[in-house]
């Protein structure tokens, strides 16, 4: 792409503020997904599973999409805007009717679509920032969408909380999603929309610097063989530096995905005592008080989720201000922030209040700042920039293939061979893949990707 020049922060937050939409599904997805299956009837152990098309949807989006989107261009709608709005539509919808399903094999369907849908958005958000920013503010504007990712999180994780403070019940009768989810999702869908129209109205995207060879290109490798073997191609010749950052991201996502998949059931039970209760087995008021003690917990769960979101924001903010100005190690950064959100999930297994909870999720914060930004600039420093959108596509097989490794059967194998059956010692699995990970970073040699010159 021609025009790169630097950019104010009101042009770099525009052309991110999508984000914000797509962190309002991800989060409400990642903090009461599991929520719905266990009221739909799903057993702990088969969570994970059911999670399993979330991550399959972005393992053959994210590449298809990536592909397509290098290849686009459109004088009035620009190369990656298109993707955006598709992909928030049909988000959308899938937000409003997943606390609807009247059963667990809809809401798998409707989690299948959303996972999808908002695949097709965020890869195009990320290469959009390496479109339009030079080398120089590549870190910046990865921090600033992870800033508004921080402000999704948090906002979206306390809406169930915040609206049953407001009145809105949380209570249900056996097998239904209390109103305070459904509304959540509801707002969750409006604002995804409303994000991601932003975006398209405030940001200009350029044509490609030979618009004549460009369409030449794309004439020459058209169709769905070339564009397989294309995508075929870019896995095999992946460049060195991406390989090793594929290591330093599975066993980040595999600690996240295991948070997203069972920290309610580990944590309502764990901490406040309030497992979901078996309707077989318990019936009238006595399932109704238990139901209703599993409702509170999990709405405080979801609650102290939100705080991973606020310190990510937090942690993004600094460092946007530092990145402006001073060189940064991206390598040390991203390792020493890994470590921190190993100590916020091992400290779970002592953690017997809501305060200390919140605590744990603080560190496990700083983490996901840092794995939302640090990856993606130190790759995108090292990849060729005509396939910023294919790399940044076939990156996202680093992010889902350790998910379908945990969903069948990776965390319950895992935890319970290596730490004991208490659905507790999912977080500490979690903890110890953050560790890996963070050593992981060590294999990082590339001087071009790990220093960050500042503006």
């Amino acid at each position: 792409m021609n025009k790169q020049r630097q950019l104010d922060f009101l042009s770099i937050w525009n052309m991110s503020f999508g984000f914000l939409g797509i962190q309002f599904g991800f989060a409400l997805q990642g903090g009461f997904m599991s929520r719905i299956f266990q009221t739909l009837g799903a057993e702990k152990d088969a969570i994970p599973m059911l999670w399993i098309f979330a991550p399959l949807a972005g393992l053959l989006v994210q590449p298809i999409i990536g592909y397509m989107s290098d290849r686009t261009w459109n004088p009035r709608w620009g190369r990656r805007k298109p993707y955006f709005f598709f992909g928030a539509v049909l988000a959308s919808i899938a937000l409003i009717f997943m606390p609807h399903s009247p059963y667990v094999w809809v809401a798998v369907g409707c989690l299948l679509l959303l996972d999808a849908s908002i695949n097709i958005s965020m890869e195009p958000f990320r290469a959009l920032v390496a479109d339009l920013l030079p080398e120089s503010q590549r870190s910046y504007g990865f921090m600033v969408q992870t800033l508004i990712i921080g402000i999704g999180t948090w906002v979206a994780s306390q809406l169930p909380w915040l609206l049953n403070q407001m009145g809105v019940s949380n209570e249900a009768a056996a097998n239904i999603v209390p109103s305070n989810v459904k509304l959540a999702f509801l707002i969750g869908g409006i604002v995804f929309m409303l994000s991601i129209l932003y975006t398209i109205f405030t940001t200009k995207e350029y044509p490609p610097e030979d618009i004549t060879a460009f369409e030449k290109e794309k004439e020459e490798t058209k169709g769905f063989i070339n564009g397989l073997q294309a995508i075929i191609t870019n896995i095999i010749t992946m460049p060195t530096t991406m390989k090793k950052l594929g290591v330093v991201q599975f066993f980040s996502w595999f600690a996240f995905f295991t948070m997203w998949t069972m920290a309610t059931p580990a944590l309502t039970e764990h901490v406040f005592n309030a497992p979901k209760p078996d309707s077989d087995s318990l019936s009238g008021a006595a399932y109704q008080a238990a139901d209703l003690a599993y409702n509170n917990a999990a709405d405080l769960v979801g609650s102290a989720m939100g705080t991973y979101g606020l310190t990510s924001m937090l942690f993004a903010l600094i460092l946007t201000f530092i990145t402006r100005r001073y060189n940064i190690n991206r390598k040390l950064v991203h390792m020493g922030s890994l470590f921190v959100g190993s100590l916020g999930f091992i400290l779970m297994l002592s953690t017997k209040d809501q305060v200390m909870l919140n605590v744990c999720f603080a560190c496990i914060g700083i983490s996901w700042g840092s794995i939302l930004s640090m990856p993606y600039a130190m790759l995108s420093s090292a990849i060729d920039p005509k396939k910023m959108g294919i790399y940044m596509g076939l990156f996202n097989m680093f992010i889902v293939i350790p998910q379908i490794i945990a969903a069948v059967g990776g965390i319950n194998f895992a935890y319970k061979t290596l730490f004991g059956e208490a659905v507790i010692n999912t977080m500490l699995l979690a903890g110890v893949c953050l560790i890996i990970s963070g050593l992981s970073n060590l294999l990082i040699t590339n001087p071009q990707a790990i220093k960050y010159q500042g503006e």
